[in-house]
């Protein structure tokens, strides 16, 4: 297969398309290499819709890498708290604090690439929207409206299959419009060759040179082999009270949720009566069962159960922390989400009461 010919093709009528029906996204007005690049770490694994609130928030309160660099660590975590997966944003601040020490941003795809949190996805499209440079940005998205396009069933989750098209791409990348053509690209996977539910074809620009469109092969492309199960475990989350203070933890440096704030928790189911006895050194005054969640990240699902324990004494075993300051001044994992707003529930009726 000729790719390059073919994909030669696809670069007018997507531009075209792109110029009239883009989405007016806060990301894209005055995108600077730092404005694309916090935009880009956001949106990893994350919906649109969901990241503008927190970009813009961002934005406002660190609108710039020296800001970002200089901002503590709990400060930050608690900006990007519900975004999810929180090493994005440790690596944010430590390429941050790389690029001030610098005294410059990279100059080039290499440069950003060696920055922590950065692969050849994010290095392409900051260079190439934010700096003009020919540099492709393949992800997902991309490798579904490349492959549906070229009939191709290769494998997408293969590398050699993502630097394949990588390659492709640079061959046609247009000089002067680079910004355009990635974020076309980028749009057109997005909105109308989707990735979950039947494509858009009629809407689309490129359905008169779409191989699969053509080929009635929309069901059979892109292939994808499949990713392994997450692993499930259960667990027992424990709101501890004792006066107007919850009880905390910190987890551990490295791993899942590294550093950051959590409700007290043990892995396997409890009985209410096992959850009593887990506490009787605190002299338990009362317990509720709380409501069951659980929470899927990348390898892993999280299956809870919950109580409510209200101490007679304060273990030591936890960090302390009044009510108010919980909510407003730590970030807790969306994980616990369904904890977080049950302890916002209880203060808004300890309010109104």
């Amino acid at each position: 297969m000729k790719m390059d010919n073919k994909l030669n093709e696809i670069v007018i009528p997507l531009l075209t398309w792109y110029r009239i029906y883009r989405r007016d996204l806060p990301w894209r007005h005055d995108p600077t290499p730092y404005r694309v690049w916090v935009s880009e770490i956001m949106l990893q694994q994350t919906r649109v819709d969901p990241v503008i609130p927190y970009y813009l928030r961002f934005m406002e309160i660190l609108p710039d890498v020296e800001a970002l660099a200089a901002i503590s660590e709990d400060a930050l975590m608690k900006l990007w708290e519900g975004l999810g997966y929180y090493s994005r944003a440790r690596n944010l601040q430590k390429a941050a604090k790389q690029i001030v020490e610098n005294g410059a941003f990279p100059a080039d795809f290499n440069g950003w690439r060696s920055l922590p949190g950065i692969g050849d996805y994010t290095a392409g499209a900051i260079c190439s929207i934010a700096m003009g440079l020919p540099t492709p940005a393949v992800d997902g998205n991309v490798l579904r409206v490349l492959s549906r396009i070229l009939g191709s069933y290769e494998d997408i989750a293969a590398p050699a299959t993502k630097k394949a098209f990588t390659e492709a791409l640079r061959e046609v990348y247009p000089l002067g419009a680079t910004s355009e053509f990635t974020q076309s690209l980028m749009e057109l996977g997005a909105i109308i060759c989707l990735p979950n539910g039947a494509p858009l074809c009629e809407k689309c620009p490129l359905k008169e040179l779409c191989t699969a469109k053509k080929e009635d092969l929309i069901d059979q492309i892109p292939v994808k082999s499949e990713k392994k199960k997450r692993k499930k475990e259960e667990k027992t989350v424990f709101i501890l009270r004792f006066g107007s203070k919850i009880a905390l933890n910190r987890r551990p440096e490295k791993g899942l949720l590294a550093n950051l704030w959590e409700f007290p928790n043990i892995n396997g189911h409890l009985s209410q009566k096992d959850a009593l006895d887990h506490f009787a050194a605190a002299d338990p005054l009362s317990i509720t069962r709380l409501s069951e969640s659980f929470h899927i990240f990348t390898h892993i699902e999280w299956h809870m159960q919950a109580y409510e324990i209200v101490a007679r004494y304060p273990s030591e075993e936890y960090i302390w922390m009044e009510l108010d300051d919980v909510l407003l001044q730590k970030a807790i994992p969306s994980a616990f989400r369904c904890y977080t707003n049950y302890l916002k529930e209880s203060r808004y009726k300890e309010i109104q009461e």
